[in-house]
């Protein structure tokens, strides 16, 4: 539950497929906000209603709590907090976001889980996404809440503290939506000069939109979440050539795509006859070092790559985690850099001769187990796959 980002940010994050958390209409923040203030008025922790600042509500202290509670890993600092109107909508959105995502996976919960005032119980863990200069403050609000609501006293609360985000020699400030449409010209214009001038309908706007999104995770999330992330804007290397892009890892997703399509379009016409069953599959075809290379550098190690990327060590002492997500980058990367050595390499699809099709079934075998690794790392990183570039 990362802190609202500003409305005009946030056509930019419907674009990168990021499905932000919102106030839920039917509950309108103004009622939650006002359930919270009742609370303050039971708790314990509250003081000094009298001479307080103007904009001011009450005093909570923190620190008394965090000692009763036994809760490790806070900020030594956090003492008292001063609170006001823009602390509790904040608190609002925080709750409401969390609302919405367990009514959004209904399935996963027991009805049981279901507050009636807020309360969440123990049924869920919550990640709080912040950056490292705002740790503080969303480290209040946790606490707050806990204070506020009986329900989030039992509830698993972890913190994945995000590095700074630099960029290189900005002539001015570069705010998210320019970042995105820099990024979104820079991967036409490099589109443009490998496939020359682009048709400008619905499905090349869809490839681009796609494309740069790729571009932007693979360059966000390749550095790990706890480092600095420096952004050159003029970085020569988001393009559909560079070997360290997002672009070029679905790029070799399409080509895979592409192969099958063409296998399939030839059986449709006789050419070749359909994909046996594995069992009546000779392996033994199988002789390029590319192709053990697949199998033993990627695909059976994938499980172990996804466990290390996405294992949240949540029973961890202290509040902090780590997601390893550069792990299934540099993954995806590496594997796109060899796999695009094989194919060029290799041809696949051979005369449709049938003393020929034992190693082409073989090999078509192989890489449909790689086209499905292509796909669920990528749905890892909530991007599709390309069918076709």
């Amino acid at each position: 539950v990362p802190a609202a980002p500003e409305e005009g940010n946030r056509e930019v994050l419907r674009q990168l497929r990021v499905d932000w958390p919102s106030s839920s209409a039917s509950s309108p923040l103004s009622d939650a906000i006002s359930a919270l203030k009742r609370a303050l008025g039971r708790s314990p922790c509250v003081t000094g209603t009298a001479t307080l600042p103007e904009g001011v509500i009450c005093k909570v202290h923190l620190r008394s709590f965090v000692e009763q509670q036994g809760l490790v890993g806070y900020d030594p600092n956090l003492d008292v907090l001063l609170v006001t109107e823009g602390k509790l909508r904040s608190l609002a959105e925080l709750q409401q976001a969390v609302l919405q995502g367990m009514v959004r996976n209904p399935a996963v919960l027991p009805t049981s889980c279901f507050p009636h005032a807020g309360g969440l119980g123990n049924c869920c863990s919550i990640v709080h996404v912040v950056n490292c200069e705002d740790e503080f403050q969303q480290q209040q609000l946790d606490l707050l809440w806990r204070i506020l609501d009986p329900g989030a006293h039992t509830t698993l609360q972890k913190y994945l503290v995000c590095g700074p985000v630099k960029v290189t020699n900005p002539s001015s400030p570069v705010g998210a939506d320019q970042y995105f449409q820099l990024r979104k010209r820079q991967m036409y214009e490099a589109s443009v000069m490998k496939y020359g001038e682009l048709a400008q309908d619905e499905a090349w706007t869809e490839v681009i939109d796609t494309l740069t999104a790729a571009a932007i995770r693979f360059e966000m999330l390749s550095t790990a979440h706890r480092s600095q992330l420096t952004l050159n804007l003029e970085d020569s290397s988001i393009s559909t050539k560079g070997t360290k892009s997002g672009a070029f890892v679905m790029y070799n997703c399409a080509r895979l795509a592409t192969l099958f399509d063409t296998y399939q379009r030839a059986v449709e016409q006789g050419m070749y006859t359909p994909l046996p069953p594995v069992s009546e599959l000779n392996f033994s075809c199988l002789r390029e070092e590319g192709e053990w290379l697949l199998l033993f550098n990627y695909l059976l190690p994938f499980p172990e790559v996804l466990q290390q990327a996405a294992e949240l060590p949540a029973s961890s002492k202290g509040i902090r985690i780590t997601a390893n997500t550069e792990a299934v980058c540099k993954f995806l990367i590496q594997l796109s850099m060899d796999f695009s050595s094989y194919y060029n390499r290799v041809h696949v699809l051979g005369e449709p001769l049938p003393h020929l099709f034992d190693q082409m079934f073989a090999r078509l075998q192989l890489l449909g187990a790689v086209r499905e690794m292509f796909h669920s790392a990528l749905a890892t990183l909530h991007l599709p796959p390309l069918s076709q570039i």
